[in-house]
């Protein structure tokens, strides 16, 4: 692993953190993807993980792409053609994106400071958002002329709403951290000194529970943003299936019967 992403882990609690802070974080180059996509590989692969936490380097979340990259076509967007071009997204950004969906850890964005284009939507591949009081949002695509070339009119649109979502894309504007919860893209706003404090309170309340558990219901949310409800019922079954053979399962209900706190060893 590179030195883009920094992982740090507490307990059950794996925090990440975009390290490119004299660019806001932004994600610049082939190299930047492949790191962030082998450290949310990690955390996936990590038994002992049960929440993640991802967030910023310095005053900002992350600023989105790198403009100059961008204009010397050196980096993860324009290529000399477009068919280059379309690769490039695709081996890159998109990378990010796919690997984030398929993460079955829950995970939380801790957003420090700017988190505009790229960088509001790895916010949005997130299951629960935190901001700080300063952050601040754009889906700003549409001032530089292009479109959200990492999935997030998929993405966002299922967090905010689509007729959100369109004013957000199709203004580019810029705003604060209090309009990002009135329109739920977080879902708390609190003092930029209590974010890691809190974000982390709500990671270990997530990992204080049965890990399988916690997976299970994951992938079940995200295979209801895409599923009917049929394949979701029957998804449901199955993995209740799996979920009452664990060891956590008969834990939990022999504490509850016992009136006793359960102790979970993630089996």
């Amino acid at each position: 692993m590179g030195d883009f992403i920094l992982r740090e882990t507490v307990g059950k609690v794996a925090i990440l953190r975009i390290n490119r802070p004299d660019t806001l974080n932004a994600v610049g180059t082939l190299e930047d993807c492949d790191d962030f996509v082998r450290a949310i590989e990690a955390v996936e692969d990590d038994s002992g993980i049960s929440a993640m936490i991802l967030t910023g380097v310095g005053r900002a979340f992350s600023a989105g792409g790198n403009l100059k990259a961008m204009q010397d076509r050196t980096g993860i967007g324009p290529m000399d053609r477009p068919d280059g071009t379309r690769g490039n997204y695709k081996r890159g950004v998109q990378r990010i994106t796919r690997a984030m969906m398929a993460l079955e850890v829950p995970a939380i964005a801790a957003i420090n400071g700017h988190a505009v284009g790229l960088g509001c939507d790895l916010a949005c591949l997130c299951d629960m958002r935190i901001a700080a009081e300063s952050a601040l949002f754009a889906c700003s695509f549409i001032k530089v002329g292009i479109v959200p070339g990492d999935g997030g009119a998929w993405s966002l649109a299922r967090v905010v709403g689509y007729a959100t979502a369109a004013e957000l894309f199709f203004t580019g504007e810029r705003f604060d951290a209090a309009r990002a919860k009135e329109i739920g893209l977080v879902s708390r706003v609190v003092p930029d000194a209590a974010l890691m404090e809190t974000a982390m309170e709500l990671a270990q309340k997530v990992a204080a529970n049965p890990a399988r558990a916690l997976r299970l219901t994951k992938r079940l949310l995200r295979e209801a943003q895409t599923s009917g409800m049929n394949e979701v019922l029957e998804l449901s079954a199955a993995f209740q299936a799996l979920a009452h053979e664990t060891d956590d399962h008969r834990e939990a209900v022999d504490a509850f019967l016992g009136k006793r706190p359960a102790v979970f060893t993630g089996t």
